[in-house]
């Protein structure tokens, strides 16, 4: 059964300067196209595109439902009104995304069924694909190079959207070419940046 076509979504507006934003330290607060993320205003979006890698991910599996979804930051409104980030209070540092309140976000807000994998195995991830669910995942942010030794595994999150044979397929929302936002990989090689937990969406 072919997987049904996914849109992309990124975290950043601008999907053409991710690169400067990633590796060339340029400030996302130059995003020209920082409005169209639903943000109220320039401080809020430099403020939290960073940590909205689950929240794009949220929203393409919306929109591959049935072609519509909230806006960027208005779904992180929703999941931060469920306790899905938490922000410190001395330094001000964002901490998320939390799954358990994120997938009760989803469940109740968004009807997708969300289930939380604390620890998910690669043959577990491609059961799941099999069984027709997507798999928001936890991941290194430099699988979007894969052609360099994976340097950890986990604190960014993709769209794993379905397998061909051992290969599977993810947008990746921090994606810094068009390749690497639709990305797909072998799984082993998918394994070594893979951090073992994420939560599945049907």
């Amino acid at each position: 059964m072919p997987e049904p076509q996914f849109p992309t979504v990124t975290q950043y507006a601008s999907p053409d300067l991710i690169a400067a934003f990633v590796y060339e330290g340029r400030d996302t607060g130059a995003d020209p196209r920082w409005a169209e993320s639903g943000a109220p205003d320039l401080d809020t979006y430099r403020r939290w595109c960073g940590h909205t890698c689950g929240i794009a991910c949220l929203r393409m599996a919306l929109l591959a439902r049935n072609g519509d979804a909230p806006a960027l930051f208005e779904l992180l409104d929703g999941a931060r009104k469920y306790g899905a980030y938490t922000e410190d209070p001395d330094t001000g540092a964002i901490h998320g995304l939390v799954y358990a309140p994120f997938a009760q976000y989803v469940n109740d807000v968004h009807t997708l069924a969300a289930e939380v994998h604390p620890h998910l195995t690669v043959p577990a991830l491609l059961a799941l694909l099999d069984a027709g669910r997507m798999v928001v995942a936890s991941v290194h942010k430099e699988i979007r190079r894969p052609e360099n030794p994976a340097p950890g595994k986990g604190g960014h999150l993709v769209l794993v959207t379905g397998r061909q044979g051992g290969t599977v397929s993810f947008r990746n929302p921090s994606g810094h070419t068009g390749q690497a936002r639709s990305a797909s990989l072998p799984a082993a090689e998918f394994a070594e940046f893979f951090a073992g937990r994420g939560v599945s969406l049907a």
